[in-house]
C-alpha cells in the first residue's frame, strides 16, 4: 500500500509538471486506472524504485529491475522476429525493453497482461525509442535506464522529460 502512495505521488507531480491536476485516483473493476478531471494516468512500482505519469492523453508507463530470467520466459514474451530488430543482441536488454515496452502500451489500452501475445515490437529506432504495434495501432514508447531498472512509457510523439526525487 505505501508504494502505492508513493506512486501516487509520482502521479501527482507529473501532472503538475505538466499543468494537469489529478484529483482522485480511481479504478475500475479490473484495476484501469480512470481519468481523473481530463487526466489519464499509470503507475508501477517494485520495492526499490515507483513511477507515475499523467497525460491528456492515455498513457502507460511501467516498470522493471534487471534481473535474470529462464529461456522460456524469454521465448513467452519476445519472438524471433522481434528479437531479430534489435541491433545489438544483448538478451537482458531486449527482453526488459520489450517487455516494459509492451506492458505499458497494454497499461495505455487498459487491456491488461491478458493482451501480451497480440503486442509485437514493430520497430526499434535507438536504444532509447521504439514503436509498438498493438492490434491495428502503433505506440511510441520511450525507455530510460537508471540503477539497474527500466522504465518506459508510451508518449504519442511528446516529449518525456524524467526526474528522479
Amino acid at each position: 500500500m505505501a508504494l502505492s502512495r508513493l506512486a501516487r505521488e509520482c502521479v501527482a507531480a507529473s501532472a503538475l509538471k505538466s499543468n494537469l491536476a489529478v484529483k482522485i485516483f480511481e479504478t475500475d473493476e479490473s484495476g484501469v486506472p480512470l481519468p481523473s478531471n481530463g487526466v489519464f494516468w499509470s503507475l508501477s512500482h517494485k520495492p526499490d524504485y515507483v513511477a507515475g505519469v499523467a497525460s491528456s492523453k492515455d498513457v502507460g508507463i511501467d516498470l522493471e529491475k534487471f534481473k535474470p530470467f529462464s529461456d522460456a520466459l524469454f521465448r513467452r514474451i519476445v519472438d524471433e522476429a522481434e528479437a531479430l530488430r534489435f541491433p545489438v543482441r544483448d538478451r537482458i536488454h531486449i527482453f526488459f525493453r520489450v517487455f516494459t515496452a509492451k506492458e505499458a502500451v497494454l497499461k495505455k489500452t487498459g487491456i491488461g497482461m491478458r493482451g501480451l501475445s497480440k503486442v509485437k515490437i514493430h520497430e526499434v529506432w535507438d536504444d532509447r525509442n521504439l514503436l509498438v504495434r498493438y492490434l491495428d495501432k502503433k505506440y511510441q514508447v520511450e525507455h530510460f535506464y537508471f540503477d539497474g531498472y527500466l522504465a518506459s512509457v508510451t508518449k504519442d510523439n511528446l516529449e518525456i522529460e524524467w526526474h528522479f526525487r
